[in-house]
């Protein structure tokens, strides 16, 4: 695949902050790419970079190999965190305003039937559900056609039904040959919708790989957890264990033989529970087990 989005080595300094430090990566035309960190880490900065809202302090970023320019805006779409839209307008009124801003647009039957949006065309902006208006939101990121599609934390604040059905709808946008860069916060929506994965702490990146391989990377076949209290009083706890809470995480290739351990160890089995390894394990040992606000 060739390289749509190419970022060499950018900085973004804020007086007493360096908030993006040294960060360089590139994202390949037609895939998904997620970007991932703790809040704070620096990743909607580095959004703001790539889609041209911002400047790094240092380094640059290149699309298709040409600096960002005029002419990027009209090809890029963007999905903002958070974005007011007018007041006493409709829907449909919504998507004209937007669309009188490009030169080119998508078909506008086809935006709203991409978007499920039929049923809210005449609804007044003010009124819509928190699904419907990531809807909403994500037809106005496409109302320009873009060639890159820019998706700043998509489903944040969404019931799982309404975070699934924006699922749905930027899998129907990848398969339509767009690339997709993409925030969040939710490991089990980057584990689906990724082709590839950049974990950023602190203004770094610290690990980047497609997120079946960062699992394999970080962690062998099984994720052995108990409570805390099913420990024995006053034993020493083996080296490798994880205290995360009131639980007691192991790492095993082997479940059967820990098990045996554990139970020679007179430890309470009964709540005992045994996970694959996923991406939300590897954010964790790689960035802590709590979110920083």
């Amino acid at each position: 695949m060739s390289v749509i989005l190419s970022i060499q080595h950018i900085v973004r300094d804020f007086p007493g902050v360096r908030a993006v430090d040294d960060v360089s990566f590139a994202v390949h035309a037609g895939q998904c790419f997620g970007l991932l960190g703790p809040n704070g880490a620096g990743k909607s900065t580095t959004l703001g970079i790539l889609n041209g809202l911002d400047r790094p302090s240092a380094g640059r970023v290149l699309f298709r190999g040409r600096p960002l320019d005029q002419a990027y805006r009209q090809v890029i779409g963007v999905q903002f965190q958070s974005t007011a839209l007018q007041d006493f307008q409709t829907v449909g009124e919504c998507l004209t305003m937007f669309a009188s801003l490009y030169r080119h647009r998508t078909e506008r039957a086809d935006l709203i039937r991409m978007c499920n949006l039929e049923e809210i065309l005449d609804r007044d902006t003010r009124v819509l559900s928190g699904g419907q208006r990531q809807r909403v939101l994500l037809a106005i990121a496409l109302v320009n056609d873009p060639e890159l599609l820019f998706l700043d934390e998509p489903t944040t604040g969404l019931d799982p039904q309404a975070r699934r059905k924006v699922w749905d709808l930027v899998e129907t946008i990848r398969g339509q040959g767009k690339t997709v860069v993409l925030t969040t916060h939710y490991m089990e929506e980057a584990q689906r919708l990724c082709d590839e994965v950049a974990i950023i702490d602190h203004g770094r990146i610290i690990a980047q790989a497609a997120p079946a391989a960062l699992v394999q990377q970080h962690f062998p076949a099984a994720i052995v957890r108990l409570p805390a209290s099913a420990w024995p009083a006053g034993a020493t706890l083996p080296a490798g264990c994880l205290v995360r809470g009131a639980t007691l995480e192991f790492t095993a290739t082997e479940v059967p033989v820990l098990l045996q351990d554990l139970a020679a160890q007179d430890v309470d089995l009964k709540a005992i529970r045994v996970d694959t390894p996923n991406l939300e394990d590897v954010f964790l040992k790689l960035t802590g087990h709590s979110l920083r606000d």
